[in-house]
């Protein structure tokens, strides 16, 4: 260990080098000090946990809390993965050319660090000669995979945590094709980071950043692209409904970034302007108002927005998180407080709408050729549409960044995809951003709610019957238990696939002592499918990850999957019902009692001392 830094060695001659590369390599004072006075205190066990453990891809890019350490967000972890970025973004593109002229591009939220974080991997890019945009401003996460596109770019960053606590951040990836990164580029970047860990420049100094002639801020060219993008999907009768809305709506974006956004894409698709939420309008990345800013955690993070609503006499909430890549919507009910929809049904909301846009826009048009497509955990009530309209749907993987690479690879096949969702709140309603859209789809909801009310006289609870009545009743439960053990989750993930005194690939077999009997299982971390003749999963396995899925013979079906970016074990549970079935207070009451049974027997969080989601 270095004498000019006084530090003792640990005795552990792995922990030791690493300590010394930090304090070599980290060119931030404040986390220097912060491995510096760990070791001085020889506080081993904790420089351990953040020496020896390095972050890894999760989410399409990396996602964790902001201090010291190889396993957290800082700038020395920046860096190395702009360098082994940049370096795997010249294996694929060997051409100087493409450096230069098409280059990447960077966005950043409100969050602590992140507008440094974004700069700091501009400069490496910058030194090794490549062409970089980068917005001056916060940027709504959709508009980087949008400005990919547009600009013709290598590949883009996002700077975000998305809806994490405010001590978190993250590096979300985007690949030249405008979706998030998928293997092989994901483990092919994680691999160039390894190989180049070591800062080749002092980066921190990052001198006369932006008089580089390389370095741009795309706003001007590449924003009003999006909302005239935006503006094109929406039929011209639905301008003229919008612009005689009377629906008013309620607006926040927690702290985020997207208020300019919706504002911006509100004026342009011809609806009134919203109201506000203004304690939450600027942003603010200490969130003081919703210390969880996750509006898919229900209507505790809307307690303001529903305040403002109830004032103003707004029927409708939206909400975005705060990148703005995801939506939240609220409506008052008859009984004058506001339901909050939940992502499976704003899907099927959704789904209809994109549906009705594509018969407006193209009234011959061959509906056989369209797409639309939901990730497994999500529910199946696109499945179910297709099944009576005749549209082709398609079912991938937990994440946009499966379902933005499938629809780019239906669209090459020459088909139209009209939409994707995810039951967190996730939406995609055109191909202008193949990843999920929260700035687009709050100004899709407003078209569709002053839609409805002018031709129907319908609310969008109502309408969501309609569907329901139409293609059948699907309703579920999406919760989940927290554990912060790693060999705890495993153990149980463990117990499930062993069920037979250890035999591998032996299941649960039922619920409720047999009450409810298991038709079939997919475990998508072995790839064993009991469905399937040869046993084997058709979806892409990953056993980095758990994730299991049990179908009961009454209907049910439940997913179990572990999180990539919070210490969550979730699950995904739906009862769909046929389209004769007009008994919905049934199926709602077994999917409950289901759903505890399943939660108590899988899960066992009582006897693992495991915390359940708090109740709205």
């Amino acid at each position: 260990m270095s004498k000019e830094l006084n530090v003792m060695p640990s005795g552990d001659a792995e922990l030791d080098e690493q300590i010394s590369n930090w304090l070599n390599w980290d060119g931030n004072q404040l986390t220097r000090d912060e491995i510096l006075k760990a070791a001085h205190h020889k506080e081993w066990d904790t420089l351990r946990c953040r020496l020896l453990k390095r972050i890894t891809f999760g989410t399409a890019g990396l996602r964790a809390e902001m201090r010291a350490g190889f396993d957290s967000m800082n700038d020395l972890v920046v860096v190395q993965t702009a360098q082994g970025l940049c370096e795997y973004i010249k294996q694929q593109y060997p051409n100087e050319l493409d450096w230069s002229e098409r280059g990447i591009i960077f966005g950043y939220d409100a969050r602590h660090n992140s507008k440094r974080f974004a700069e700091l991997s501009a400069y490496v890019f910058l030194s090794n000669k490549f062409r970089v945009y980068i917005y001056k401003r916060f940027a709504a996460t959709p508009i980087v995979p949008y400005s990919i596109t547009s600009l013709n770019c290598l590949a883009g960053v996002q700077v975000t945590a998305s809806h994490n606590p405010k001590q978190d951040n993250g590096y979300k990836v985007y690949w030249t094709n405008g979706a998030q990164i998928i293997s092989p580029h994901d483990s092919g970047i994680h691999k160039s980071i390894l190989n180049n860990l070591k800062p080749k420049q002092d980066y921190w100094k990052m001198a006369n950043l932006w008089y580089q002639s390389l370095l741009s801020d795309p706003y001007d060219d590449v924003v009003p692209k999006y909302y005239a993008a935006l503006k094109q999907e929406i039929p011209a009768d639905l301008l003229a409904v919008n612009s005689e809305g009377t629906l008013k709506f309620v607006y926040t974006a927690v702290h985020g970034v997207g208020h300019p956004y919706v504002k911006q894409a509100f004026e342009q698709v011809n609806l009134m302007p919203f109201v506000p939420v203004t304690e939450q309008v600027e942003p603010d990345p200490e969130f003081p108002t919703t210390p969880m800013p996750n509006p898919e955690e229900g209507k505790g993070t809307l307690v303001l927005a529903i305040k403002t609503a109830t004032e103003q006499n707004c029927e409708i909430i939206l909400a975005n998180d705060p990148d703005a890549d995801r939506l939240a919507v609220a409506e008052i009910g008859d009984n004058q407080e506001f339901k909050l929809f939940s992502g499976n049904e704003l899907g099927a909301l959704l789904g209809w709408w994109a549906l009705e846009l594509y018969k407006k826009r193209h009234p011959t048009g061959d509906v056989s050729n369209c797409v639309m497509i939901a990730s497994t955990v999500s529910s199946k009530i696109l499945k179910s549409m297709a099944a009576v309209e005749g549209f082709i749907f398609h079912e991938t993987l937990t994440g946009f960044k499966w379902m933005g690479n499938k629809a780019i690879e239906e669209q090459q096949a020459g088909r139209q995809v009209l939409f994707a969702f995810e039951e967190a709140i996730g939406f995609m309603l055109s191909t202008n951003v193949v990843d999920k859209d929260g700035v687009s789809a709050a100004a899709h909801v407003a078209t569709m709610a002053n839609y409805l009310r002018s031709e129907y006289g319908m609310t969008l609870q109502q309408k969501l019957r309609h569907i329901y009545l139409t293609y059948g009743y699907h309703t579920s439960i999406c919760s989940y238990v927290i554990c912060h053990e790693q060999p705890l989750i495993e153990q149980i993930f463990k117990r499930l696939r062993t069920n037979n005194d250890g035999q591998q690939n032996t299941y649960p077999e039922s619920i409720l002592n047999g009450e409810f009997e298991i038709e079939h299982v997919r475990d998508l971390t072995t790839g064993y499918d009991s469905s399937t003749e040869d046993n084997k999963a058709t979806l892409p396995v990953s056993s980095s990850s758990q994730m299991i899925t049990f179908t009961f013979k009454n209907g049910l079906v439940v997913t179990l999957r572990t999180s990539g970016t919070e210490p969550k074990m979730k699950f995904y549970a739906e009862m769909c019902g046929k389209p004769d079935n007009k008994n919905w207070e049934e199926l709602t009451a077994t999917l409950q009692r289901m759903v505890d049974a399943i939660v108590d027997e899988f899960y066992e969080p009582d006897k693992h001392g495991l915390q359940r989601k708090a109740a709205d």
